[in-house]
């Protein structure tokens, strides 16, 4: 298997963004999808993007590329990162409930936060059912 030397490359100008270095990506929605998941290197790359797709009001929010995966073979517990990033909900079942309950909308940044609540959830689940001798994760291990 090769080793990565570099995490990501940049949508803008495709310079490699490393592993542990900041990142910028974009505050509208349709950029942050799985489909397109764009990230730039400088907030000068993210700048020249926004007259590209036309955003009306656009900010870049700063994050750090993840530090250099150790090889799966040694290190069992790392997760591919669509795994990682993967919304785990119906993003339209979620905005349909709470716009019934509330009248609401619902930003599609939401949906990464309840992925993440979760994967916590699921992992508390895993670690009860492993104490536990099982191979089934069952609704008391939550």
């Amino acid at each position: 298997m090769t080793e990565l030397t570099f995490w990501r490359k940049c949508t803008t100008c495709k310079k490699p963004i490393s592993f542990g270095q900041k990142y910028w990506i974009c505050s509208v929605s349709t950029c942050n999808r799985v489909r397109t998941d764009l990230v730039f290197c400088d907030v000068r790359c993210f700048d020249a993007h926004v007259p590209v797709l036309n955003h009306r009001d656009a900010g870049a929010f700063e994050r750090k590329a993840p530090p250099q995966a150790a090889e799966p073979a040694q290190d069992l517990k790392a997760q591919p990162e669509s795994l990682e990033s993967d919304i785990l909900v119906v993003v339209s079942k979620v905005k349909k409930y709470i716009k019934d309950q509330s009248g609401m909308n619902t930003s599609d940044a939401v949906m990464d936060l309840l992925s993440n609540q979760i994967r916590a959830l699921a992992d508390r689940g895993i670690e009860s059912a492993t104490q536990h001798g099982r191979k089934t994760i069952l609704d008391r291990d939550f």
